[in-house]
C-alpha cells in the first residue's frame, strides 16, 4: 500500500503521523511511504532521517495526497486538506467529528474512508489510540494550570503545593478516566489537595485502592460539582463520552461563584468542552477570562510537547496502520470489530452513531456500509 504522511498545518501543531522508526517498519513489510518534505522537522526529524528509514520525500502536500492510498495524520484535516482527499482514500487520524458538523459534512462530500483514532477500541472496551494523548493531556493540565495560577499569567497567585504553614491549592478533576487519573497523579505529586469526581463506582473504588487517603473521591452529581467548583483553585474537565460531544457539566453560574484568578482547564474541548463557558483556543493565545476566571481550552494540548506525544501516539497506532496496509481497509475492518469501531465516515455515510446523532446526520452502521 502507498501510505502518505503530510505535514500538519493546524497552527502550532508539530506532531507528525509517522516517525522514522514507524516508516522503517512499514517499509520492512513492503509498503511504500511518502512523506511531505520537512513533515517531522518540528520534532527533530529531517528528510534524511525519513529517507534512511525507507521513505520517499514529496515536495508538497498535494503530491502526498495524490499518490497515497492511505493518509496517516495526527489532527483532523483543515479546509485546504479536505479538497485534496478523494473518493475511497483512507484517512487515519484524530477526527473528533461530534463537535464539528461542518467537517463531518466536508468529509462526506469527499467520499473518503475516515477512520478515527479516538473511537478505535480494544477487547476491554478501552480507547487505546486516545489513551496516549489523554495521558499527555492529563499531565499537562496540571502543568499549565499551575503556570496560569501565577499572578503574571492572570491567576490568583497561588502555588499549587503551598509551603509549610500555607495551605496547598485545591484541585478538582471532573472525570476519573485516563486523563483524569494522570491529572490526579501530577497534582498529588505537586502536593495539592485533589478531588476526583466520577459516575462510575468501580472507577472510584479503583482510585481509592490505588491512592488511598492522598486522593478524595466523590460520586459526580450536579450538587457535588457545584459545591466543589466554588472552592477550587484549579478545575480540570476530563470528561469523555466516546465519539460524542462532551456534556456541559460546569455551568456559567458555577463559574461566576469561583474566586477571581482561579483556573479552568478543559481537556474535553476537542469534543466541544465540558464547561458551559469553554471555547476553543490555540497555543499562541491559550487563555481567556470569564467572570475573572482563567480558561485554558487549547484543542491540541499534546502538541505543546510534540516529540513525546508523537512517539507515544506512534506506539499505539502503528499496529493498526500496519493491519490496514497489510489487509486493505475493508478486510481489516471486517475482521477486527475493535478497529471497525474507528470507522466514522464511509463515502457519504456517517458510520458512528454518536457522531451522526450530535451532527444531525444520517447514521449507517459500519457493517452495512462495508458490505
Amino acid at each position: 500500500m502507498r501510505i502518505g504522511v503530510p505535514k500538519e498545518i493546524k497552527p502550532f501543531e508539530y506532531r507528525v503521523g509517522l516517525v522514522p522508526g514507524s516508516v522503517r517498519e512499514l517499509a520492512h513489510h513492503g509498503h511504500d511511504v511518502i512523506v511531505e518534505t520537512h513533515a517531522g522537522m518540528g520534532i527533530g526529524f529531517d528528510n534524511d532521517s525519513y529517507k534512511a528509514a525507507g521513505a520517499r520525500i514529496a515536495d508538497s502536500a498535494e503530491a502526498v495526497f495524490a499518490e497515497a492510498d492511505m493518509i496517516v495524520k495526527v489532527k483532523e484535516p483543515m479546509r485546504p486538506e479536505l479538497s485534496l482527499l478523494r473518493e475511497g482514500q483512507i484517512l487515519f487520524t484524530y477526527l473528533h467529528l461530534a463537535a464539528d458538523k461542518e467537517l463531518t459534512e466536508g468529509l462526506m462530500e469527499t467520499g473518503c474512508v475516515g477512520i478515527a483514532y479516538e473511537t478505535v477500541t480494544n477487547k476491554f472496551g478501552h480507547l487505546p489510540l486516545l489513551a496516549p494523548m489523554s495521558e499527555v493531556a492529563g499531565r499537562m493540565a496540571i502543568q499549565v494550570g499551575a503556570h496560569h495560577l501565577e499572578k503574571e499569567q492572570g491567576g490568583s497567585g497561588v502555588l499549587l503545593g503551598g509551603v509549610p504553614g500555607v495551605a496547598a491549592a485545591r484541585v478538582l478533576i471532573i472525570g476519573g478516566g485516563v486523563s483524569g487519573i494522570n491529572a490526579a497523579r501530577m497534582a498529588m505529586g505537586m502536593e495539592a489537595k485533589v478531588t476526583v469526581l466520577d459516575r462510575s463506582l468501580d472507577r472510584l473504588a479503583e482510585l481509592d485502592m490505588r491512592f488511598g487517603g492522598q486522593l478524595n473521591t466523590l460520586y459526580s452529581t450536579v450538587d457535588a460539582i457545584e459545591s466543589h467548583v466554588v472552592d477550587a483553585d484549579l478545575v480540570v474537565g476530563a470528561v469523555l463520552v466516546p465519539g460524542a460531544a462532551a456534556p456541559k457539566l460546569v455551568t456559567e453560574d458555577m463559574v461566576r461563584t469561583m474566586r477571581p484568578g482561579s483556573v479552568m482547564v478543559d481537556i474535553a474541548i476537542d469534543q466541544g468542552g465540558c464547561f458551559e463557558t469553554s471555547k476553543p483556543t490555540s497555543h499562541d493565545a491559550p487563555t481567556y477570562k470569564v467572570h475573572d476566571v482563567v480558561h485554558y481550552c487549547v484543542t491540541n494540548m499534546p502538541g505543546a510537547v510534540a516529540r513525546t506525544s508523537t512517539f507515544a501516539l506512534n506506539n499505539a497506532t502503528l499496529p493498526f496502520t500496519l493491519a490496514i496496509a497489510e489487509q486493505g481497509y475493508r478486510d481489516a475492518l471486517l475482521m477486527d470489530p475493535h478497529l471497525r469501531n474507528g470507522l466514522n465516515i464511509h463515502g457519504e455515510a456517517v458510520t458512528y452513531e454518536a457522531v451522526a446523532r450530535d451532527t444531525e446526520t444520517k447514521f449507517v452502521p459500519a457493517e452495512e456500509a462495508l458490505s
